[in-house]
């Protein structure tokens, strides 16, 4: 699978810096397995017809879902990142159109709802983190599954493994930095939070839109 490898687009890092699911690393393999358990049963949970991934990266989610026969699309700001995943389709005889260069900020209900809404390691890169809460409550049609890395065991992991010690174990890109109750009182202001999930080291949440 084609990987960004730590391009930047607009002074942004874009996708991954490494194949983090195709790693060879028993570490790396049991953190990104507890990832792929919670975002899979969460999913499962929802039970959606459609999902529109937004943030999708090079497209790793979108294609398993494609395989699984859901209708997916999925959107990323950057156009190198969507390029790459629109490769990654074409290896596995997928139409690369399910991969559409979309800003979070400019989503819209008529082009961009879905019956479940994945925003997954997004929100930490937004200097506006409340108004993409408030875009994906626009757009979101039964489901919204989000997650973030949690802090502070992100930055603590990535001490321990001698990564970014300069940043404070900040991982480049992030901006925003969330606790898991922290996370769960900002999201709650704009969805009902309905299950919590903390696969290390992140908090995932699965919301419906408020009644």
């Amino acid at each position: 699978m084609k990987i960004s490898r730590g391009l930047e687009e607009n002074g942004i890092v874009i996708g991954n810096t490494y194949d983090k699911y195709g790693s060879r690393n028993l570490i790396v393999r049991k953190i990104m397995n507890g990832f792929s358990k919670a975002l899979s049963e969460l999913v499962t949970k929802a039970c959606p017809s459609t999902i529109h991934e937004v943030g999708c990266g090079e497209g790793f989610w979108v294609l398993e879902w494609f395989r699984q026969g859901k209708a997916v699309r999925g959107t990323d700001f950057s156009s190198q990142v969507i390029e790459l995943a629109r490769l990654n389709a074409i290896e596995q005889g997928i139409s690369p159109e399910v991969f559409q260069p979309r800003n979070i900020y400019d989503l819209n209900a008529p082009q961009d709802s879905a019956d479940l809404i994945v925003c997954c390691e997004v929100l930490e890169h937004l200097h506006s983190p409340e108004e993409a809460l408030r875009i994906l409550q626009s757009i979101i049609n039964q489901f919204l599954i989000i997650s973030v890395p949690r802090e502070p065991v992100w930055r603590a992991l990535n001490l321990a493994r001698g990564k970014y010690i300069g940043r404070l174990g900040n991982t480049p890109g992030h901006i925003q930095h969330w606790t898991r109750d922290g996370f769960v009182h900002l999201v709650s202001k704009y969805f009902e939070v309905i299950e919590t999930k903390n696969p290390l080291p992140w908090t995932m949440l699965l919301c419906r839109p408020r009644p």
